[in-house]
């Protein structure tokens, strides 16, 4: 058995383990990317391409470096397509938008990093976590190829994706790391990339479509004009869609994609949830999926997952250099990340409660009567307000509906109410339990409200 031994060792090498092993790198200090893919095979990440705030990156990898994987810079929109209701809502989005070719933005990101100094260890699988009897993580324990390998390090950083099995082999008893997590928390998603013959005429939107029950959506994302993300995904709760035969019959019946040709498939489980109450344990912190750094209404994640990167591994730097790596000495990862956008997460994370216990057709009536800069809002950043003339309008526009809207509202103010809590989360772990108790609080009015099963 070979061992490595560096100050970080970085599990994954995907958005948030790229950022997080550059910025390790500038620093001075040695950090390894263990990836289980081949060199070639790395980067290719099932994903929907769409960017969201693709002119804010952190600075560990310049974004120059992964600009050209941007293949589409003209979307400026979203596209909801609500066949029951024979109505197409074009709703804006507020921040810059990209569609990205994700194997080539992958491949730029691990290049970034490699440049930056870090190294990577491709065909190596995580097998287990090194810890002490304390509870302090170590390193992990791999195989690569046939052989086996350790790594020890003074910091681990779990970039290894949606149900993350480091977290299944650490021991967090003694933590504050959140171990309420389950299936029924994540989306199940699929997506091909198809080609046209023709160019698409919404080349400047990403078009959204319903799914037959509430808690999916398919999704067309232009790569570029004849280029199409084509997926949809659905909550785990839910029955189980058979998604490749769903995709194909939406395919058929649209008729740009007559002759269409089919150049890559893959899929994907992510969370929908909002994120971990606290990502960090002793010599351990999870960026990215692996502490559900996504926003759960759009299952978008790329900036979060490159910011929450970034910002672990400065507080490992930080803990390494004053040899302290507890999870005092790690917390301020947890707080910078509910500053950035956990807050707004959790906020979310009420509309997509509400979308798992409301009628699809109901869900739709009432996506078709709210204002759709007023939806943005409320689906973009958790918070939105309406005017009197507006609300009159609102009203008349959503005759039979007003339960449905009046229930939206009710939501709409925990959801606000959500966001104000986590933006006084603690300073301290000691503090973290009964934060963690006023937010519960708050969570069993959303229960009450939409009558959706406990998500937590």
């Amino acid at each position: 058995m070979s061992t490595h031994e560096c100050d970080v060792a970085i599990v994954g090498a995907g958005t948030s383990g790229c950022y997080a092993a550059a910025t390790v790198a500038n620093a001075g200090l040695d950090a390894v990317m263990i990836e289980r893919k081949d060199e070639e095979e790395a980067g290719h990440i099932a994903c929907g391409d769409a960017l969201k705030g693709a002119d804010k990156f952190p600075s560990a990898i310049p974004k120059s470096k992964i600009e050209p994987a941007f293949t589409n810079t003209g979307v400026d929109h979203g596209r909801f397509e609500i066949p029951s209701h024979d109505t197409v809502l074009e709703i804006p989005v507020p921040g810059e938008l990209a569609v990205i070719d994700r194997l080539k933005y992958g491949r730029l990101l691990i290049e970034g990093a490699t440049e930056a100094g870090a190294d990577i260890h491709y065909n190596t699988v995580v097998n287990d976590v090194k810890q002490t009897d304390d509870g302090q993580v170590t390193g992990v324990e791999a195989t690569r190829g046939d052989e086996p390998v350790e790594y020890d390090a003074a910091v681990v950083i779990d970039g290894a994706g949606a149900l993350s099995l480091l977290q299944d082999k650490a021991d967090f008893e003694n933590a504050t790391f959140d171990t309420n997590v389950r299936y029924s928390q994540f989306c199940s998603a699929y997506r091909e990339i198809v080609e046209v013959d023709e160019e698409v005429e919404w080349d400047d939107a990403l078009v959204f479509k319903p799914t037959e029950r509430a808690a999916g959506y398919l999704w067309y994302f232009p790569r570029t004009s004849t280029e199409i993300n084509a997926g949809l995904g659905f909550q785990m709760n839910e029955e189980p869609m058979q998604m490749i035969d769903d995709l194909k019959e939406d395919l058929r019946d649209r008729e740009e994609f007559e002759n269409a040709e089919v150049t890559d498939k893959l899929g994907a489980a992510l969370p929908t949830r909002r994120i971990y109450d606290s990502a960090v344990a002793p010599g351990y912190m999870a960026v990215g999926d692996a502490a559900a750094h996504v926003n759960p209404t759009t299952g978008g994640g790329i900036a979060g997952a490159a910011y929450a990167g970034q910002y672990a591994a400065e507080e490992a730097v930080e803990a390494i250099a004053e040899g302290d790596v507890s999870e005092d000495a790690l917390w301020h990862y947890n707080e910078r990340v509910m500053d950035h956008f956990g807050a707004r997460y959790a906020g979310l994370d009420v509309y997509n409660i509400l979308s798992t216990a409301v009628d699809v057709d109901d869900l739709m009536g009432l996506l078709a009567a709210l204002p759709g800069k007023k939806l943005a809002e409320a689906l973009y950043s958790g918070k939105t307000s309406m005017g009197p003339v507006l609300a009159a309008k609102t009203a008349i526009k959503s005759f039979g509906y007003w339960r449905q809207i009046a229930d939206f509202y009710r939501v709409k103010q925990v959801a606000e109410k959500l966001i104000d809590h986590y933006e006084r989360y603690p300073s301290n772990p000691d503090a973290l339990a009964a934060w963690q108790q006023q937010r519960d609080d708050l969570m069993e009015t959303v229960y009450e409200v939409t009558g959706a099963e406990p998500k937590y």
